[in-house]
């Protein structure tokens, strides 16, 4: 009977320490846009954060996702995350380019080679420089990014595979100026809708088209309201994760380096499933029963020549020419190091 109450009296203990450990744990709010389920790339990366912060630091610190825009738009989450309201996000360039303008430089369009090069300058000195400006100016920390696809253009009027045929279609833009600049440079329409409203705009023919990669075409089920695709690959896209800098100051230092540990996990599981769809576009967007339309190297450079330089001229009148001539010599660099 001894033995029988010590094992009582222990479970209850722990119990009692479990509950106790739950209640004095700190909060930590992340939001994402994609759907909750294991094939979006935001929410199995959320999940593996969730999963390796609270057994890294014990249950110190209690995950609570949120996932397809529960919280709000991007731009309601980027003003949670300067007021601490929402202690993370996992967001998408245009919300962050219109709270931080120099985030707008990556609307660069056909600027890196692939993924590698891509990831090798958000990870290098030029991520670096970047995350701590952003840090200093509205108290957001950038642990890093991932993949939000590389963006292809697709609409429900005809097939596109040259800048002639973007004339006249009138496409959906992230809600922020500088990917208006990109699309009429090409000589379409550019009409801002934030991403929760994308599918009902889509469906009642508000816009012909829009652009994002094959990632977000599935998970949204853009397909169903839009006939043709084309694979330019205009943009890189990203997803960065952010924090609260207030918040993460306010953590102990173990739990400060949990985050930074499991971000850079979630990092590399968003990167490598978003890639892995890009990679498998032409046959992912085929069997959803899109017409995909190729376009050549020929016609990518026809698409470069229109689009970047009315971009970069966009984004210098806008932040000034140091973070396109810091984006430019990272690349330069990546090139070189190719060459040698």
């Amino acid at each position: 009977m001894k033995k029988i109450s010590r094992v009582i009296n222990t479970t209850i203990a722990l119990t009692l320490l479990a509950a106790a450990t739950a209640a004095h744990a700190k909060e930590l709010k992340y939001a994402h846009f994609q759907s909750a389920d294991l094939s979006s790339p935001k929410h199995a990366a959320a999940l593996a954060f969730e999963s390796c912060v609270e057994g890294k630091t014990s249950g110190s610190i209690d995950v609570q996702i949120y996932p397809a825009s529960q919280l709000g738009g991007g731009t309601a989450i980027m003003e949670g995350l300067e007021l601490g309201t929402v202690q993370m996000a996992a967001i998408h360039d245009g919300p962050i380019s219109t709270t931080y303008k120099p985030f707008s430089v990556l609307a660069m369009p056909y600027l890196f080679d692939d993924q590698a090069m891509a990831w090798s300058v958000m990870d290098g000195e030029f991520g670096q420089k970047m995350a701590e400006d952003m840090r200093k100016k509205i108290g957001i920390r950038m642990f890093g990014v991932a993949d939000n696809g590389v963006r292809n253009f697709t609409n429900n009027v005809r097939p596109v595979s040259s800048p002639e045929d973007m004339v006249g279609l009138k496409i959906r833009v992230m809600t922020a100026p500088v990917w208006v600049k990109l699309v009429e440079s090409l000589g379409a329409s550019a009409t801002p809708v934030s991403w929760p409203e994308l599918p009902g705009a889509l469906q009642q023919g508000v816009v012909d088209g829009q652009e994002n990669g094959v990632t977000n075409i599935v998970n949204a089920s853009l397909y169903q309201h839009q006939k043709y695709a084309s694979l330019d690959g205009h943009v890189f896209s990203w997803h960065a994760y952010l924090m609260n800098d207030s918040f993460f100051q306010g953590l102990e230092k173990k739990e400060q380096t949990a985050v930074q540990q499991c971000v850079a996990i979630s990092k590399v599981i968003h990167r490598g499933m978003t890639a892995a769809q890009d990679a498998n576009a032409q046959e992912i967007l085929t069997a959803k029963g899109m017409e995909v339309a190729s376009v050549s190297p020929e016609q990518k450079a026809q698409f470069r020549a229109l689009a970047q330089p009315a971009v970069r001229e966009f984004i210098v009148s806008e932040i000034g020419s140091q973070w396109p001539d810091l984006l430019d010599d990272a690349v330069a660099k990546y090139r070189a190091n190719f060459e040698k």
